[in-house]
C-alpha cells in the first residue's frame, strides 16, 4: 500500500511550492494574461484548488465553499457544466488574489482532513486522484512561470520576476552523435508501475526505429544566430509550408524574447534581460523554426520513440528546455481514457499537436521522466522549447 503519511506530505509540500512561486507577484501582477493560450497567476492558483475540491472533496460528501467558483476555475471540463471563456480569464477582478489563498488554505485543511480519516480500503482508492492532482499542480506550477514571463515581456520596462534565477547552463563545442542501431525499441510508462505517469505514457508498446544518431547536446544560441545571419528565416527551402506562412505572417525574425543585436543576442527571462551566451541552449523555439534550423544544421527533429530509447544515454544535459520532436501527439496503440470527467485530462487533445520530451528550469523538480509526453501547438513560443538534432544512420543492422 502507498505510504499515506508520505502521500499527505507530497500533497502539502506541491500546494506551499505553488504560493512560493506567486509570492513575488503583486495582485495586479496576478491578474495579468498575455494571449489566450496562457493564464493569469491567480487562475492557476484556483484551478488546482477546484481540481482538488471537484475530482477529491465533492465526491466524499465535502460540499464547494464557493459553488459559483465553479464556472469560473473549471479549464476544459465540459462533463462538469459550463466554462469561462478561456481568453477572457484576465478579466476576473474577482475573487482576488488574497481571497483564492484563503480559499486553499480551507480546501488543503480538508484534503488532508479527508486523506488521515479514510479506512484503508477508500484510501486506496483516492490515491490515483490524489497522485494525479498533485501532478497537475506541477504542471500549472511550470505554467505559472512560463505565463509569467510572457505577461512581463509586453511591458515596456521587461519586469523582472526574480534577478536570481539562473541562465541555461552552456554545453557548446562540436556535436558528439549518439548512435543507435535501429530496430525493435519498447516506449511508454508500464501500466500499475510503482512510478507515477499520467495516461498518455501508456500502454507501453513496441516501436520499429531505423537506424539513427541523435546530438548529445541542444542547438545553440551561436548556431540560431549563424542560421539567421545566413538568411535562414528568408529560404523558403529550410522551411515546412506552414511554417514559412506563419513566420511571414507574423514577420518573426527571431525566437520568442530573443533579438539579434549586431553579433549579440539578447534574450528575455525570468531573470530580466541579458546578453545570452553562444554556448548556451537556444529556447522559445516554435516547431517551425526548430525544424527549419534542424534542416540548416544538416539533420532533422527526432522522433519521440528516438527521443525515448537513446534517453538514458543523454544525462541530465538537456534539463534547461523541452526538445520539438515530430512526433504527432496521438494516442498509443491501445490507448482508453480513464471514465467520467477525468478521462478528458489528455486523451480529447490528442489532434494537431506536436509532441514534445525532456523539461525546463521551469518545471519542478522531479516531474518529467522519460516516458513524459508534453505537447503543443507547432506555432507555440512562450515555453521553454529548444531543440535536440537527430539525423538518420548509417551505422545499424547489417543484411
Amino acid at each position: 500500500m502507498v505510504d499515506r503519511a508520505a502521500i499527505v506530505a507530497r500533497f502539502v509540500e506541491v500546494r506551499a511550492r505553488t504560493e512560493r512561486l506567486a509570492a513575488p507577484l503583486s495582485p495586479e501582477d496576478q491578474q495579468l494574461q498575455a494571449m489566450p493560450s496562457t493564464s493569469p497567476t491567480k487562475w492557476h492558483r484556483g484551478h488546482t484548488t477546484w481540481f482538488f475540491e471537484t475530482f477529491l472533496l465533492t465526491p466524499h460528501g465535502v460540499p464547494p465553499e464557493h459553488p459559483s467558483w465553479r464556472i469560473l476555475f473549471n479549464s476544459y471540463y465540459e462533463t462538469l457544466g459550463p466554462r469561462h471563456i478561456r481568453a477572457e480569464r484576465g478579466l476576473l477582478s474577482r475573487p482576488s488574489a488574497a481571497d483564492i489563498g484563503s480559499w486553499r488554505r480551507l480546501v488543503d485543511e480538508q484534503v488532508v482532513a479527508l486523506l488521515e480519516r479514510l479506512d484503508d480500503q477508500a484510501w486506496s482508492a483516492v490515491v490515483p486522484v490524489v497522485e494525479l492532482g498533485i501532478a497537475h499542480e506541477e504542471q500549472h506550477q511550470e505554467l505559472i512561470l512560463t505565463d509569467i514571463l510572457a505577461a512581463f515581456s509586453r511591458h515596456p520596462a521587461r519586469t523582472i520576476y526574480d534577478a536570481s534565477f539562473p541562465a541555461p547552463d552552456r554545453h557548446g563545442g562540436p556535436v558528439a552523435w549518439i548512435e543507435h542501431e535501429g530496430g525493435r525499441g519498447t516506449i511508454g510508462a508500464v501500466e500499475g508501475g510503482s512510478l507515477f505517469a499520467f495516461d498518455n505514457e501508456s500502454p507501453r508498446h513496441d516501436a520499429w526505429l531505423e537506424p539513427f544518431a541523435i546530438a548529445d547536446r541542444l542547438a545553440t544560441v551561436g548556431e540560431w544566430a549563424a542560421f539567421a545571419a545566413d538568411g535562414g528565416y528568408d529560404t523558403p527551402s529550410l522551411w515546412l509550408s506552414d511554417g514559412l506562412d506563419f513566420v511571414r505572417t507574423q514577420r518573426l525574425r527571431a525566437p520568442e524574447y530573443t533579438e539579434r543585436d549586431g553579433d549579440a543576442v539578447n534574450v528575455f527571462g525570468l531573470s530580466g534581460e541579458r546578453m545570452a551566451h553562444p554556448d548556451e541552449p537556444v529556447l522559445h523555439l516554435s516547431l517551425y523554426e526548430a525544424d527549419a534550423l534542424a534542416t540548416w544544421l544538416g539533420g532533422r527533429l527526432p522522433t519521440e520513440a528516438e527521443w525515448e530509447v537513446a534517453s538514458d544515454r543523454l544525462g541530465q544535459r538537456d534539463a534547461v528546455a523541452w526538445q520539438w520532436t515530430r512526433s504527432s501527439y496521438a494516442p498509443y496503440p491501445g490507448y482508453r481514457p480513464s471514465a467520467g470527467a477525468i478521462g478528458e485530462y489528455n486523451g480529447k487533445f490528442m489532434m494537431n499537436q506536436l509532441v514534445l520530451r525532456g523539461g525546463s528550469d521551469c518545471t519542478p523538480p522531479g516531474h518529467t521522466r522519460p516516458t513524459y509526453r508534453n505537447f503543443w501547438y507547432p506555432d507555440t513560443r512562450f515555453q521553454r522549447t529548444g531543440l535536440r538534432l537527430a539525423r538518420d544512420s548509417s551505422k545499424g543492422r547489417s543484411s
